[in-house]
Parts: structure tokens; C-alpha cells; sequence
């Protein structure tokens, strides 16, 4: 699977890049359709507190799949971002047939 990381108000990270890219393989061997993935860290700063938000896109045959989480950790709104997408994944998959 390629993945596209993008950083939006935040600096780069090998360590949640190595996580991303560990659990996004993991889906991709259960869910072999899936080709692409664009990865979105973003800092928001609010007046009462900073938010983290991880936004991921994948793209397969048919319509892409997206996913937004916002939490305190990047790694808790990851983690909430994989598991959204995961409960998408297993809806297209009963969808589709197999000839």
C-alpha cells in the first residue's frame, strides 16, 4: 500500500509515521482492495485547549473512505481514525461480491 503522510501546523514525526504505517498494514492484509492511503496530522489551537486531529483518507476501487478524529494525543485520535475506518472497511467489504 502507498502511504502519503501530510503535516498541516505541526512538525514531522518518524515515530507516528512507523505507527500509522503499522496499523494501516495491518487493515491492508485484511482488506487487500485497498491500494492508497493520505495521512493528515493537524494542530488546531483553541482558546481552551490544543487539539490533535488525524485525518485519513484511503482510496480503492470504487468510492474512497474517510475518517476524522480530534483528541488530546495524535496517537489517541490515530488509534480512533484506524478504528472508524476499519468499521467502513467491513461494510464495503459485505457489499461486495465474489465472482
Amino acid at each position: 500500500m502507498n502511504i502519503i503522510f501530510e503535516y498541516h501546523h505541526v512538525s514531522g514525526s518518524q515515530r507516528l509515521e512507523q505507527m500509522a504505517t503499522e496499523k494501516l498494514n495491518t487493515l491492508q492484509e485484511k482488506y487487500d482492495f485497498v491500494h492508497r492511503a493520505d495521512v493528515f496530522f493537524k494542530s488546531e489551537n483553541r482558546s481552551d485547549n490544543e487539539e490533535q486531529i488525524c485525518d485519513i483518507r484511503l482510496s480503492m476501487p470504487g468510492p474512497r473512505i474517510f475518517a476524522s478524529t480530534n483528541a488530546d494525543t495524535f496517537e489517541a485520535a490515530m488509534n480512533e481514525t484506524i478504528r472508524d475506518l476499519e468499521d467502513q472497511l467491513r461494510k464495503v467489504k459485505e457489499k461486495m461480491k465474489n465472482y
